[in-house]
């Protein structure tokens, strides 16, 4: 994994903002309910997010270990993963473009395991102080998600837990702008955001990064 790669994750991150919006907006504005009245919702917004962002690099350093433990025992797996990784970032892509749906069954897979975790972020609500929100945002990290899921498949052909985890941790940093200005009520950036053209723009960009994966994978198969 190099440098490009985790540049690479912090841009996918603030490219796909549009999709946290609908994902995590509401979550991220209701932060305002749970915190006590006459309060400053930030640093419970910012407690929410670093409790999100344990999970990312958690769930990376999971699928880079993994990855790399097939990689030693699996032939061609590297590969594979990439190719994988790069299919699941074109869905994305297409998701976000309004070009295909395909990837909303692959969240509905995951709803199946959140129905269990989800219930169990009650019992921090609502916030007596800023660090019942870690946990909260720990689990709430767990929410099902396309752009999520096709990050984690980067991190998945990694190279390892280390490399896993940080990139992960750079894609959450890079969806922080967007759960930020919905938290603040920034209408106006996130009317911006959610501009057909703003999306069209994303879809592609997110496409650049998926056919950058798939050349990788396909230089492995043709030997270059």
């Amino acid at each position: 994994m190099n440098e490009i790669t985790y540049w690479s994750a912090l841009l996918i991150g603030l490219a796909g903002g549009l999709h946290c919006f609908g994902m995590c907006g509401g979550i991220a504005s209701a932060l305002r309910l749970a915190a006590p009245a006459g309060t400053s919702h930030w640093p419970y917004t910012l407690s929410y997010n670093a409790g999100r962002l344990v999970s990312y690099t958690l769930a990376g350093a999971l699928t880079g270990g993994f990855g790399q433990i097939i990689k030693q025992f699996v032939p061609l797996a590297g590969p594979i993963l990439a190719l994988i990784s790069g299919l699941l970032l074109l869905a994305m892509a297409a998701y976000i473009g309004n070009w295909w749906h395909g990837l909303t069954y692959l969240e509905r897979a995951g709803n199946r395991i959140w129905q269990h975790i989800q219930p169990l972020s009650q019992r921090f609500i609502p916030f007596n102080r800023p660090l019942n929100a870690v946990p909260y945002g720990i689990i709430w990290g767990w929410l099902p998600c396309g752009l999520v899921y096709s990050v984690l498949s980067w991190s998945l052909a990694s190279s390892s837990a280390a490399d896993g985890a940080l990139l992960m941790l750079c894609f959450g940093l890079g969806t922080l702008p967007a759960l930020l200005a919905t938290a603040v009520g920034a209408h106006w950036l996130v009317s911006a955001i959610k501009h057909p053209v703003v999306r069209q723009i994303t879809a592609v960009l997110l496409t650049v990064f998926a056919v950058v994966l798939l050349a990788r994978a396909a230089r492995y198969y043709s030997g270059g």
